[in-house]
């Protein structure tokens, strides 16, 4: 499994952008045998980080390289930059058009990587749940499942009222103003929230993706994906919901991120030699 740390000019952001891919080229085997079918373009799932990470957060925090690599999958993580992954139009920074447009373009021309939707998936965890949910809808025909753990949904509720002494910087009408724009008490509500996107969707006859949601059972975020997982059953959309137990914490998203490629349309294959594989019949 090849590890691949990547820069390139992103007009979408106006500067060079950092990406790690995780990329099943480079399997070898020591049984003599060299004609091993290899599945070619790769399906991929496009990972992002969550808030206060960057793109080497899921390789560091979970062991994705290896069940990728078992199931012959490209993985292609962006760097978030605590943007939630939208576009900020009154500073130009257009992290929706990159993640949903210049970003599969460029990997797709990049790398062997399949083009078709039904083998294309965008997931993410906290912040990059959200940025999964969001932009997996907005960018429905490209991206066929969406893998969401620990989303941060509910963000644009409770922004008008800030502590006196913010302990961190998400605590700041500042912030937030950086990341919803200057119009944060009049905030059109239904253009971020990934409810209103589903009923547009659901309005217009629109085939959704795929949703495979988790949560941990002491996460601050419990309420606000029990709620997402009631109006989906609401809604009558197919969905799976997990609540396990666990925090806001790697160990949870190291569980859960092996789940949701177990759900994912994968088929396991022999992964080939490694440092942490090494045997005569490989």
């Amino acid at each position: 499994m090849a590890l691949i740390r990547v820069s390139f000019m992103s007009a979408a952001l106006h500067r060079t952008v950092p990406l790690v891919v995780v990329l099943p080229t480079d399997k070898v085997y020591f049984d003599g045998k060299s004609d091993r079918p290899v599945d070619k373009p790769y399906k991929t799932l496009y990972l992002l980080n969550g808030m206060l990470g960057n793109e080497t957060d899921w390789v560091a925090g979970t062991r994705i390289q290896r069940w990728a690599e078992d199931r012959n999958l490209a993985v292609v993580m962006p760097a978030g930059e605590n943007a939630f992954y939208i576009d900020h139009e009154w500073s130009g920074d257009l992290y929706s058009q990159f993640i949903g447009q210049e970003l599969v373009e460029f990997t797709r021309k990049t790398f062997p990587l399949s083009h078709d939707r039904a083998d294309t998936y965008i997931g993410g965890l906290s912040m990059g749940g959200y940025g999964a949910l969001y932009n997996g809808l907005k960018f429905h025909d490209t991206f066929s499942a969406i893998v969401a753990l620990s989303a941060a949904l509910k963000i644009t509720s409770g922004l008008t009222d800030f502590p006196k002494n913010p302990k961190w910087f998400a605590e700041t009408r500042a912030y937030w103003t950086s990341v919803f724009g200057p119009e944060l008490d009049h905030l059109d509500a239904s253009k971020y929230d990934p409810e209103a996107l589903i009923k547009q969707l659901l309005a217009r006859q629109i085939p959704l993706p795929n949703f495979y949601i988790a949560v941990g059972q002491d996460d601050d975020l419990l309420s606000a994906n029990q709620d997402f997982d009631a109006f989906l059953t609401a809604n009558q959309i197919d969905h799976v919901f997990e609540v396990d137990p666990g925090a806001h914490e790697w160990d949870f998203w190291d569980l859960h991120i092996k789940r949701a490629l177990d759900w994912l349309p994968l088929e396991k294959q022999d992964a080939g030699a490694s440092s942490g594989n090494v045997k005569a019949d490989n």
